[in-house]
């Protein structure tokens, strides 16, 4: 499997999960995350994609420090409706890093370890996600402002000619490089970017 280098090049999330150690999957109950988890899961890179990954990870070491994340003990609500625009596509993301999940999720064991019920849709909010700690109700707000890192002027104008079917395979390379490379600076560039990436705590 091939894919662009600076994929390995994204901080990764490291999180505690409860349940992954009680059920024997990792023997201390430490799983990380890489930015490939995430595209594995969307099925391709994107600055959505990256903006979800992004955001989760900046949202969660701002509520735990220099803690270990807990997997599993976080709220999360959407400003979007789950139909709307790429709400699925970050809610999925966020899913997978924090295993907040809607009413079809897991529903725990012996009243314990339940992961359902704590991501929702369409909450009234100013930001467009927030994350809540279920143990100390610690919460913050956050969004990110992917317009603050534009695409290369050439981007659109292959894309319109790829999607037309009229674009060589020179040009089709040279979108998917120019597409990428706009995901990397969002990622690397701009990772701890608070200009981009943006928390609020709340009191």
């Amino acid at each position: 499997m091939r894919y662009p280098p600076f994929f390995d090049a994204v901080p990764r999330v490291r999180l505690r999960d409860p349940l992954a150690e009680f059920l024997g999957a990792m023997d201390d109950g430490v799983i990380e995350y890489c930015y490939l988890d995430a595209v594995r899961l969307a099925g391709h890179s994107c600055p959505t994609v990256a903006g979800a990954y992004g955001l989760t990870r900046a949202a969660l070491g701002a509520l735990y420090g220099a803690a270990m994340a807990e997997r599993g003990a976080v709220r999360v609500s959407l400003r979007e409706e789950a139909a709307a625009g790429v709400a699925g596509v970050v809610a999925s993301v966020v899913s997978l890093l924090t295993g907040a999940s809607g009413e079809a999720g897991f529903k725990g064991l012996a009243g314990r370890f339940e992961r359902r019920g704590l991501l929702s849709f369409g909450v009234e909010q100013d930001f467009e996600l927030r994350f809540s700690r279920r143990d100390n109700g610690a919460c913050v707000d956050a969004s990110v402002r992917l317009q603050a890192v534009p695409p290369d002027p050439q981007m659109m104008p292959l894309m319109q000619r790829c999607l037309a079917g009229d674009a060589d395979g020179e040009s089709r390379k040279l979108f998917a490089g120019l597409w990428q490379d706009r995901v990397r600076r969002i990622l690397l560039e701009h990772g701890d970017d608070p200009e981009v990436f943006v928390i609020r705590h709340r009191d």
